[in-house]
């Protein structure tokens, strides 16, 4: 049998493989992303590229000497469902639109509308989603008084809407499930933040007053990573509250525009790697033996 009747017949048996696996893969039973909307969907669809006349835009980043260094630490940590090559991959696979681009603008004139427009209340519910985050690194520190609220802010996506006290305590497999997907958020969003190092909207507009400033770049959403990743892994939990989940995560991402520290390409991407993320995850035996174990805690 010469080579060309030898590379067809596995490209055919390989192309049947695959179709046998997609079908019988547990990979195949989780949910879709859904589309995406609202302005995202509106903004996406302006032109993301350079623009020539205003091509000093485009050397402008995010200034170093503004690091909180011991962050810089996370992008060096292990995965724990992911591998490092999908870490690269999902780096290497999204982008932010261009400083001069006719999208970059746009969202700059989105957000200044919106801090026209915001409320005393916005400003007290956004300030207050703010401080809720997840840090492995305190997880470590049973001494510190900061363990329990770590353990609490891990819980609250669950405690907003099922309206219950619902604990890590209480919840001991979920808490594990939680815990290893919240290593590789902050791991890939700090990966893709030091790595893409893009300006906060207040570095590129002056005119915007950001209700807080940070000191790591603009994307991903680091916020809006996690609000989604979660969302997306406990809606497969409890798949009748996934649209409160998606509902939660959307009103987190969305915040970080109130507060004039994010662009809305930072918000739509972080969702659309958080579907990566856990589509990923997903297919891994480590990552299903977790979650098998959390989901008997919701029967």
């Amino acid at each position: 049998m010469n080579n060309l009747k030898k590379n067809i017949i596995v490209l055919v048996m390989h192309t049947i493989t695959l179709s046998i696996y997609s079908q019988n893969s547990i990979f195949s039973t989780i949910h879709d992303i859904e589309p995406t909307e609202k302005h995202y969907k509106e903004l996406k669809k302006l032109n993301s590229n350079k623009r020539i006349e205003y091509a000093s835009m485009d050397g402008i980043v995010y200034p170093t000497d503004n690091y909180l260094d011991f962050i810089l630490v996370y992008a060096s940590n292990k995965p724990y469902y992911l591998s490092s090559n999908q870490i690269n991959f999902i780096l290497n696979s999204v982008n932010f639109p261009a400083n001069s681009s006719e999208q970059t603008r746009a969202e700059l004139d989105f957000l200044l509308d919106l801090q026209k427009k915001r409320t005393d209340k916005e400003v007290e519910r956004v300030m207050k989603l703010a401080r809720i985050g997840y840090w492995p690194h305190k997880n470590y520190t049973k001494t510190d008084d900061r363990y329990e609220r770590n353990l609490k802010d891990l819980f609250f996506m669950l405690r907003e809407v099922s309206r219950k006290k619902h604990t890590a305590k209480d919840f001991p497999q979920t808490a594990k499930l939680l815990k290893g997907v919240m290593n590789d958020a902050r791991l890939l969003e700090f990966v893709l933040k030091f790595n893409k190092i893009r300006a906060r909207p207040y570095h590129l507009d002056l005119n915007i007053k950001p209700l807080q400033k940070i000191p790591t770049p603009s994307f991903a959403s680091g916020h809006t990573l996690w609000a989604y990743i979660q969302a997306y892994t406990l809606s497969e939990l409890m798949p009748e509250s996934r649209g409160k989940f998606i509902s939660l995560a959307y009103e987190i991402g969305m915040s970080r525009e109130v507060m004039g520290v994010h662009f809305p390409s930072d918000d739509e991407t972080a969702r659309q790697i958080a579907h990566k993320m856990l589509s990923l995850m997903w297919n891994t035996d480590t990552f299903q033996k977790d979650f098998r174990a959390a989901k008997a805690e919701w029967k």
